[in-house]
């Protein structure tokens, strides 16, 4: 139980941390003071001769910040994601027209998303004979409603 919270609260404090480090180091002044600091550096080269120690004192800083900053980044990135996912659900699970096999898509395999996106493309080609965007709205009625438009359509010159 209390190993269960301590994880909480660490997962907490590293999602609170991710996310003000990418605010802050996303903004234009943390651009501004690491060119400021390679420009420092460089001006530095002919005090220390160019030396090896020179150059790997920039190496070195910049790699570790690297490091450190691809697993802050991915953090947001993560629940970024997430909420995103949720928010696109929300909308899919509100609207009549579309289709709710499409809520949590991002759980299917590759092939079953090419699969998918096949079908998609389908639906793009029918909307594309008939010059109309709006020419179907979801994989459950998309061949009903084209085949319905298209009788309409045959009637209507008839």
């Amino acid at each position: 139980m209390q190993t269960q919270k301590r994880k909480k609260k660490t997962v907490a404090f590293f999602d609170r941390f991710s996310h003000k480090v990418t605010q802050v180091t996303g903004r234009p002044a943390a651009f501004i003071t690491a060119f400021l600091i390679i420009i420092v550096w460089a001006i530095s080269g002919p005090f220390f001769g160019f030396s090896d120690t020179w150059q790997l004192v920039i190496n070195t800083g910049t790699t570790i910040i690297t490091f450190l900053m691809v697993f802050v980044i991915q953090q947001s990135q993560n629940k970024d994601t997430i909420a995103l996912q949720l928010k696109l659900n929300e909308l899919i699970a509100s609207s009549d027209k579309a289709s709710n096999r499409l809520i949590d898509i991002e759980d299917l395999t590759e092939e079953e998303l090419q699969t998918l996106k096949k079908f998609y493309v389908y639906l793009s080609d029918l909307a594309e004979k008939e010059q109309d965007v709006f020419a179907s709205h979801s994989i459950d009625e998309a061949n009903t409603l084209h085949n319905t438009k298209k009788k309409r359509n045959a009637s209507r010159h008839n």
